[in-house]
């Protein structure tokens, strides 16, 4: 096979790929897990095909230079290649950010832990361990009996008080892909919002959260 049909294939297989808009998907994916206060479900299917895109432009970008290609097409291919790499990279460093910020929370929380990937469950357990081991040695044990818990400020406490939890009904800022009506926010407001295709609106999370998950809003 010649350099120009091997170029050629690695092309058709580039655009077959870009075709369907995981680009566009992994940045939303990226946006809505930097604005939501808590962790969002992980999309192992958009990351599975986000890293063989990855692959195949890294073996693209190779090719190209090997084979005299123009400069400016392979530059262009290599930004592309940079865009989709560091969304990726962003995607997951945010989530193991709040991982490391509400690990207790996310552990004593089936619903919330099940949004991991297995990988990141192995990472929150580990973080876990080494956030209590440190506290233990550091603090906990110099301290009263009844004082040391790593999850209640005492024995007294009913519920796991020292643990941080993410701020649902912060406001975020939102999109909708689609006219969507009358809107009741939970918030005990009277009036519902008409929320209009594209453009924006300062929403209390909690009120918008089935609409992030069911991808029917994306956050900005």
């Amino acid at each position: 096979m010649d350099s120009g049909a091997g170029e050629s294939s690695a092309a058709d297989d580039y655009e077959s790929l870009m075709s369907t808009t995981d680009a566009e998907l992994l940045k939303s994916a990226w946006r809505n897990e930097k604005a939501a206060p808590e962790i969002l479900k992980f999309d192992a299917d958009l990351v599975q095909r986000s890293r063989q895109q990855i692959q195949l432009m890294e073996e693209m970008v190779g090719e190209f230079g090997k084979n005299g290609v123009d400069p400016l097409t392979v530059s262009l291919y290599q930004m592309d290649l940079d865009r989709t790499m560091f969304l990726l990279r962003s995607y997951l460093r945010t989530r193991l950010q709040k991982i490391e910020k509400y690990v207790f929370h996310i552990q004593k929380t089936a619903e919330v832990w099940n949004r991991l990937s297995r990988q990141e469950q192995k990472f929150a357990r580990r973080c876990a361990g080494d956030i209590k081991h440190h506290l233990e040695q550091s603090v906990l044990t110099k301290l009263p009996d009844q004082y040391q818990s790593h999850l209640r400020q005492s024995a007294a406490s009913e519920d796991d008080d020292m643990v941080p939890e993410p701020q649902l009904d912060a406001y975020v800022v939102c999109r909708s892909k689609r006219y969507l009506g009358a809107f009741q926010l939970d918030d005990g407001s009277e009036e519902p919002v008409n929320i209009e295709a594209d453009d924006l609106y300062a929403l209390p999370y909690k009120s918008i959260k089935p609409l992030v998950e069911s991808k029917q809003i994306d956050l900005v």
